[in-house]
C-alpha cells in the first residue's frame, strides 16, 4: 500500500482547537479559504504585502515561522519532499513574499505556489504536470457525524494542484488527470488517499484524529499552553455538554462528567443555586468560602449567593429558608463555547487567595472572519415531581394524624394533585459574522418556565454582544463584550425547613380524607376584622400552615438585573512578546419582597401579618495587565508571563423585615406600614469593601518537547487584613510542577501513541469574611445596638492550602484507548477558628488562626472508543474519583465546634471534631449498654439519648463515577450518562416527622405486621404508635433515620437525528437542522434514601446530608431543536 502522504500545516496553534468543538464552532476557517484557487503568482496580498527578516543559518521552518508571524500567510507542503531542517540564510527589507521564496529555494529543486495567502511548495517537476488538462471533479467532504468539514485539503498527488471545501463541506477541483491520486485531508483527521478512475463525483467521510495534534488549552489567567505539557491535572468540557440537556442552571448539567467534581442541586426548584466542590471542602469556618472561582474569558466574575438556608428550621428572622440564587446560573449556555476545570492549588495558583477552592475558566464563543450564520435553538421540556414520600392509605384519621383504625379509605393523592407539571422553554438566537479586521458575536435568549409549585414562575432574558477587531497589521487585537440579563422569579419555594413551607402540612394531611375543601377553600372571611383569614384542619402554628394559604397568600417576587462588561486590548510588539491589558465590571442588583398576609403563623408574621423588601447590589472591578513571552529556540521554548492586578468588590444592601412587629395596618404591604420597633428587622449595608492587589508570575521551560518545568508565584494584599501586622507585607503563593512526555524521549512500542508523568506542588490561600480584624458594633432597627461580641484580631491570616499531585497521562491503540489517572493531597492550614473566651473577658469570642483540614483522594479518567466504522461509532467514558476529608486538629483549646444554633429542637447538628471529618452529622441515637445492645425501658420502647451529640453518618460521598456513552449511527445519534455516587450518609426529617404522624407506607407496613423489629427487639402493635412517636418527630432519633447516600441514577439522555446534508442543500435556506428527544433524571437504578440524596438544603457549609421537606427533585422529558441558515 502506498505511503499516505502528511500535510503539515506550519501556522497558528489556535488551529489545533477546531477538531474539539462543534460544527458551529470551527466555521471559524471557513472565509479563510473560500477565496482560495488554484491560480498561481499574480496574488494581490502577496504583492502587496511586505516583511524584514535578518536571519543567518537557520532553517527552514524557523523562516517559515518568522514569516507567519509577519504576515497572514501560512504553507504547506509534503512532508516527504521538503527538509524544513535544511539551513538557510535570508536577509530581506521591506520585501514581498517572492524576495524572501527565492532566497530560499532559488537553487534548489523546491518551488513554490501562492495561492492566495497559502503557500504551496513542492518539486519542480510537479509544474509540468500541473499544466496537464484533465477532467473537473467535485464532492462533499464529511466527518463520522455526517458534518462538513470545512476548509478540507484535496489536492491532485505529487503535484500542488488543489482545492479546499466550503461551508457545506463542497468541492470542485479542475484539471485532474487520469490515473491521478487525490489526498483529502483536514487539521484534526486522517488523510485519505483514493485513486481518480474518471468519477464526476467523489464523497469522502474522513476519520477524525484529534490526540495526534498539540491541542492548546486556555490555563489560568487565560493563557495558552499545550495540554501535553501541563503539570497538572485539567479537564476540559465542551460548550455542547451544557446545551444537551438544558437546565436553568446551566452548571447542574456538568453533574458526573468530571473526576473530582461534586455538585448538588439545591431543593429550592426554579432559579435554584448549586453546590460544587472540587476535591473535597477545605474550609471549617461556617462562613467560609468553599466555592470555586468562575472566571469568563480570563477575568474573574461574582458568584456570591446573598442568602442561603440557615437551619432545618427555617431561614434568616424565621422567614422560611430563601435561596437567593448563584451567579453562574445568569450565564446563557449557548453563549459558552468551552470550560476548563483547574481542580489542583497547582493549576489555580496565578489567582491565589482566590484560588483556593479550584478554578472554572469559561471561554465565551465571539466572531468569526469571514462567516455570517444565524443559529436558532430551542428546548422545551416538562418536569414531574419524583421521589415524593411513600403515603399509606389503610388507617385514617385520629387527633389530626393518621393513627385511626384500618379501614377501606378513599384513595386521595393530595401530594401527587398539589404538584403540577412544570414547563421549561429556553429558546436562543445568535448571528456570527466577521472579516478579517472585525469580527461580532450577538445572542439574545429567554428562558421562560412554571415549576413544579402553581404559580411559581421564572422569566429571564439575556443579551449578549461581543466584538473583536485586529489593528495595525494585527499588532493590536480589541476584545470588547457587554452581557446583559434580567430574571424575575415569582413565588419560589422555600428550599426546605419547617417555617413557611407548604410541604408540612401537604405530606402530613390526614390519610383517606380529601385536601380539597382546603385547597378551594384555604381562607374564610373573618366579618370582625373585614378580611380573609387561614382556613386549616387544626391549629395553625410555626410549624404547619395550610399549603395552598402558603402558596396563595405568602407571595414573593426575586427580581435580578445583571450587567457584564470586559474590555481587553492585546499588542504584539515582537513575535515572541505581547503586553495585555483587560479591564471587567460585573454588577448585580437584587430586589426580593416578600407578603405574608395577616392570619400567617402569628408567631412568624405577627397579627397584621409580615413584609419584607430587600435591595441588594454587588459590584466587582476587576484590571490586570500582563506582559506575555512565547518563545522558541533550538531545543528550548518559553511561555511565560507577569503582570499585577486589581480586583474591588463593593456591596450595598436594606433590608427592612417587618417580623413578629407586623404591620400597622394588615395586609398594606408598604415600607412605611412596617411597625419599625426593635421587635423589627432593619439590616443596611453601605459601601462594603473588599479590596486585592496582586502581582503575579508564571514561567514554563520546555526542552525536546518533552521536558516542561512550570513555575508561578503571586503576592496578594487583601483589605480584609487592613488592620492585621501582615497589612504591608502580605501574603506569597508559588507552585512548580514538572512533566516528562515519554513518547518524545523514549522509544515505545506502536500500541502505545501518548505517554505522560506529571507531579505538582503549591501552596494557596483563601481570604477571609470581611470585618474579623476589626469588629464593630451596628445600630438595629428601633435604634437598638447590635453589640459586637467578638474581640479584633490584629494577627489575622488567611487559610494556606498546601497541595501536592501526581499524574500520569497515557493514549493507546492509535488514541482509540486514554487514561488519565491522578492522585492529590492537600493540607489546609490556618483555619480561621471562633473561639469562646475566659471568664471576665470584655467579648465573649476570639477569633485564631490554628487547625489542619486534609483531602486526599485519587482521580481517573478512561476513555475508549470499542468500535468505528464508516456508519458507525460507540465512545464511551468513565470518571472515578474518591476524596478522603480529615480533621487532623483543630486548637488545644477547641477540640469541636458545631455550626448553627444548638438551642434548637432538632434531631440534627453538623459538628466538625479533631480527628472527625468535615461534614459529619450528629443527632439523637438510642441508648446503648455496654454491648452496644439498644436499652428499653419499662413500656418496651427503646430510650433515646437527646442533645445531638452522637456521630450518626458523615454527608460526604466515599466515591463518585459517571459512565457516558456516544453512538452515532448515519444522521442519527444516542447519548447516555449514568451518575453514580458511593456511600455518604443522610438523614431525612421529612421521613421521620411523617412516621410519627402516621401518614406513610412504613408505618402501615408495621401496623399490619403487628410489630416492629428493632435490631431483633419486637415492638409489639399496641406499641407502634408510641414506638414512631419517641423516634419519629423532628427531635426524634436520628440514628433510626439515617439513610445510606448510595445511588445510581440515568443522569442525563439524547438522541438525537440530523436532517440530510442534501436536504438542506434543496431547501436553499437551512444549512443544518438537529432534532432530539432529551431527558435528565430519568429514573434510578438504585436509590436506599426515601429523598434524592444529591438534592441539597443549603449550597453553604452548613446544612449537608438532611432533607427537611425540600422540594422534591424533577424528572425533564423535551426536545431539542437546532437550526443554522
Amino acid at each position: 500500500m502506498n505511503k499516505i502522504v502528511t500535510l503539515e500545516i506550519i501556522g497558528k496553534e489556535s488551529y489545533n482547537l477546531f477538531r474539539k468543538i462543534p460544527l458551529v464552532m470551527r466555521l471559524s476557517v471557513v472565509f479563510l479559504f473560500l477565496s482560495l484557487g488554484i491560480a498561481v503568482a499574480n496574488n494581490s496580498y502577496a504583492q502587496n504585502t511586505t516583511l524584514s527578516l535578518e536571519m543567518s543559518n537557520s532553517t527552514i521552518a524557523n523562516v517559515l515561522e518568522a514569516v507567519e508571524n509577519q504576515t497572514d500567510f501560512s504553507f504547506i507542503y509534503d512532508a516527504n519532499v521538503v527538509n524544513i531542517n535544511k539551513k538557510v540564510s535570508v536577509s530581506v527589507n521591506e520585501k514581498n513574499i517572492f524576495d524572501v521564496l527565492n532566497k530560499m529555494f532559488g537553487n534548489s529543486d523546491i518551488a513554490y505556489t501562492v495561492v492566495n495567502k497559502k503557500i504551496i511548495l513542492n518539486k519542480k517537476e510537479t509544474i509540468e504536470i500541473m499544466q496537464q488538462q484533465g477532467k473537473r471533479v467535485t464532492g462533499v467532504v464529511v466527518d463520522k457525524n455526517n458534518e462538513p468539514v470545512i476548509g478540507a485539503n484535496i489536492l491532485v498527488k505529487g503535484t500542488t494542484n488543489g482545492t479546499i471545501t466550503d461551508v457545506d463541506g463542497n468541492y470542485v477541483l479542475e484539471n485532474v488527470p487520469a490515473d491521478a491520486i487525490l489526498v483529502f485531508s483536514y487539521i484534526g483527521f486522517d488523510s485519505q488517499e483514493l485513486k481518480y478512475n474518471g468519477q464526476a463525483n467523489i464523497d469522502v467521510t474522513l476519520s477524525e484524529d484529534t490526540q495526534k495534534l498539540d491541542e492548546v488549552v486556555v490555563t489560568a489567567m487565560g493563557i495558552k499552553k499545550k495540554a501535553a505539557s501541563l503539570t497538572y491535572s485539567s479537564q476540559q468540557v465542551g460548550g455542547d455538554e451544557l446545551t444537551r440537556a438544558k437546565d436553568p442552571n446551566m452548571i447542574t448539567a456538568l453533574a458526573g462528567k468530571t473526576a473530582g467534581v461534586q455538585i448538588n442541586k439545591n431543593s429550592s426548584g426554579l432559579g435554584g443555586s448549586a453546590k460544587i466542590s472540587i476535591r473535597g471542602v477545605r474550609s471549617a469556618n461556617a462562613d467560609a468560602n468553599n466555592q470555586p472561582l468562575y472566571v469568563i474569558d480570563g477575568v474573574p466574575m461574582l458568584n456570591s449567593i446573598s442568602e442561603q438556608a440557615s437551619s432545618t428550621m427555617g431561614g434568616k428572622n424565621n422567614g422560611g429558608n430563601r435561596d437567593s440564587g448563584d451567579g453562574i446560573s445568569n450565564l446563557n449556555p449557548d453563549d459558552i463555547e468551552s470550560m476548563s476545570i483547574l481542580k489542583g492549588a497547582s493549576a489555580a495558583a496565578l489567582y491565589g487567595s482566590q484560588a483556593a477552592n479550584g478554578v472554572i475558566l469559561i471561554t465565551t464563543k465571539k466572531g468569526k472572519a469571514g462567516l455570517q450564520r444565524v443559529t436558532f435553538s430551542s428546548n422545551l421540556t416538562v418536569d414531574h415531581a419524583i421521589s415524593l414520600p411513600e403515603f399509606q392509605n389503610e388507617y385514617g384519621r385520629k387527633d389530626n394524624m393518621s393513627w385511626g383504625k384500618a379501614g377501606n379509605l378513599q384513595d386521595y393523592d393530595n401530594a401527587g394533585d398539589f404538584f403540577q407539571n412544570g414547563v421549561t422553554a429556553i429558546n436562543s438566537l445568535s448571528l456570527t459574522r466577521g472579516n478579517d479586521k472585525l469580527q461580532t458575536y450577538f445572542s439574545y435568549a429567554n428562558t421562560s418556565a412554571s415549576g413544579i409549585v402553581e404559580k411559581n414562575k421564572l422569566q429571564k432574558h439575556n443579551l449578549n454582544f461581543r466584538e473583536t477587531a485586529q489593528f495595525f497589521d494585527d499588532r493590536l487585537n480589541i476584545d470588547a463584550n457587554v452581557n446583559l440579563m434580567t430574571q424575575s422569579i415569582k413565588n419560589r419555594p422555600t428550599s426546605g425547613g419547617y417555617y413557611m413551607n407548604p410541604l408540612v402540612g401537604l405530606y402530613g394531611f390526614p390519610r383517606g380524607e380529601d385536601i380539597a375543601p382546603y385547597r378551594d377553600g384555604y381562607e374564610t372571611t373573618d366579618f370582625e376584622r373585614n378580611m380573609p383569614v387561614q382556613n386549616w384542619h387544626t391549629d395553625i402554628n410555626s410549624f404547619e400552615q395550610n399549603p395552598y394559604w402558603l402558596v396563595n397568600r405568602v407571595t414573593s417576587r426575586d427580581k435580578r438585573y445583571r450587567a457584564l462588561a470586559s474590555l481587553t486590548a492585546a499588542v504584539t510588539v515582537t513575535d515572541w512578546l505581547k503586553i495585555q491589558a483587560r479591564g471587567n465590571v460585573d454588577y448585580t442588583n437584587d430586589k426580593f419582597q416578600q407578603k405574608m398576609y395577616a392570619t400567617t403563623s402569628v408567631d412568624i408574621a405577627g397579627t397584621n401579618g409580615r413584609y419584607i423588601d430587600l435591595n441588594h447590589t454587588e459590584m466587582l472591578l476587576y484590571g490586570d495587565v500582563m506582559a506575555m513571552v512565547n518563545k522558541k529556540w533550538n531545543d528550548w521554548s518559553l511561555n511565560a508571563a507577569v503582570g499585577s492586578s486589581i480586583n474591588s468588590t463593593r456591596v450595598d444592601e436594606l433590608r427592612l423585615d417587618s417580623k413578629t412587629a407586623s404591620l400597622y395596618y394588615p395586609n398594606v404591604f408598604t415600607v412605611a406600614n412596617i411597625n419599625m420597633s426593635t421587635s423589627a428587622g432593619c439590616d443596611e449595608i453601605i459601601n462594603q469593601r473588599r479590596t486585592l492587589q496582586s502581582v503575579f508570575a508564571t514561567a514554563q521551560v520546555g526542552w525536546k518537547e518533552s521536558l516542561y518545568l512550570d513555575v508561578t508565584a503571586r503576592n496578594d494584599w487583601s483589605s480584609t487584613l487592613a488592620f492585621t501586622k501582615h497589612k504591608n507585607k502580605g501574603f506569597f503563593y508559588p507552585s512548580v510542577g514538572l512533566s516528562w512526555i515519554m513518547n518524545n524521549t523514549l522509544d515505545m512500542p506502536e500500541w502505545i501513541n501518548f505517554g505522560k508523568l506529571r507531579g505538582s506542588w503549591s501552596k494557596v490561600g483563601n481570604d477571609i469574611p470581611l470585618y474579623v480584624s476589626n469588629p464593630v458594633d451596628m445600630i438595629g432597627a428601633g435604634g437598638k445596638i447590635i453589640v459586637n461580641e467578638a474581640a479584633a484580631f490584629d494577627n489575622l491570616k488567611p487559610e494556606l492550602s498546601t497541595s501536592w499531585e501526581v499524574g500520569t497521562e497515557w493514549k493507546f491503540f492509535n488514541y482509540r484507548l486514554d487514561l488519565d489517572f491522578t492522585y492529590y493531597k492537600t493540607n489546609t492550614k490556618n483555619q480561621l477558628l471562633k473561639m469562646p473566651s475566659f471568664a471576665g473577658a470584655p467579648y465573649k469570642y476570639y477569633y485564631v488562626n490554628a487547625g489542619n483540614i486534609q483531602n486526599e483522594g485519587v482521580e481517573l479518567t478512561v476513555g475508549v472508543t470499542p468500535v468505528m466504522t464508516n456508519n458507525f461509532r460507540w465512545k464511551t467514558s468513565f470518571n472515578f474519583s474518591t476524596n478522603k476529608n480529615k480533621v487532623v486538629e483543630l486548637h488545644p483549646d477547641l477540640k469541636s465546634f458545631a455550626y448553627g444554633d444548638e438551642g434548637f429542637s432538632m434531631m440534627y447538628m453538623m459538628r466538625i471534631k479533631e480527628g472527625g471529618s468535615l461534614g459529619d452529622l450528629y443527632g439523637n441515637a438510642f441508648q446503648r449498654d455496654e454491648n452496644g445492645k439498644i436499652v428499653f425501658d419499662e413500656n418496651n420502647l427503646p430510650n433515646v439519648e437527646t442533645g445531638n451529640n452522637v456521630k450518626v453518618g458523615n454527608s460526604n460521598p466515599d466515591a463518585l463515577l459517571g459512565w457516558s456513552n456516544t453512538f452515532t449511527y448515519k444522521d442519527f445519534s444516542l447519548y447516555f450518562l449514568i451518575d453514580c455516587r458511593f456511600g455518604g450518609d443522610v438523614l431525612s426529617i421529612t421521613q421521620a416527622d411523617l412516621d410519627s404522624k402516621g401518614v406513610t407506607q412504613a408505618t402501615a407496613d408495621a401496623r399490619n405486621a403487628g410489630f416492629v423489629d428493632l435490631e431483633g427487639t419486637r415492638i409489639e402493635k399496641d406499641n407502634i404508635e408510641a414506638f414512631y412517636s419517641r423516634v419519629g418527630g423532628r427531635n426524634g432519633c436520628s440514628e433510626y433515620y439515617m439513610y445510606n447516600a448510595t445511588n445510581v441514577r440515568l443522569r442525563e439522555l439524547s438522541l438525537g437525528y440530523t436532517f440530510p446534508r442534501k436536504l438542506m442543500e434543496k431547501s436553499k435556506v437551512f444549512q443544518d437542522v438537529q432534532l432530539s428527544f432529551v431527558a435528565r433524571n430519568l429514573f434510578f437504578f438504585y436509590k436506599d434514601a426515601p429523598f434524592d440524596p444529591d438534592a441539597s438544603l443549603s449550597s453553604g457549609n452548613g446544612c449537608q446530608g438532611v432533607d427537611v421537606f425540600g422540594m422534591p427533585t424533577t424528572r425533564s422529558l423535551g426536545f431539542n431543536l437546532k437550526v443554522s441558515f
